[in-house]
């Protein structure tokens, strides 16, 4: 739901305490599915920023050995690499 920006629904999963670091069939978790996936917009932001202030792993890195990190400045995600800068995300 983060890569869709539907910021209500991840905020609902984060207090159902749904698997933040779980790996989907592409190697991805949500934090890579939100930079790739994700548009930039503000609600993509709010969602992703919801996600890591809840504790997902900014270190998982996907299936090619990429991290969120290395991801968001490919994409020229500004707020995201901030993000997971505070988060100390560095590898």
């Amino acid at each position: 739901m983060a890569y869709l920006g539907h910021v209500e629904v991840v905020r609902i999963l984060i207090d159902s305490e749904a698997p933040l670091d779980h790996v989907n069939n592409l190697r991805w978790m949500v934090l890579i599915e939100a930079i790739v996936l994700g548009n930039g917009g503000k609600n993509h932001i709010a969602c992703f920023k919801a996600l890591v202030i809840a504790g997902a792993d900014p270190k998982i890195p996907d299936g090619k050995g990429v991290t969120p990190l290395t991801l968001a400045k490919r994409h020229g995600f500004a707020e995201r690499l901030k993000t997971l800068e505070k988060a100390d995300a560095r590898p």
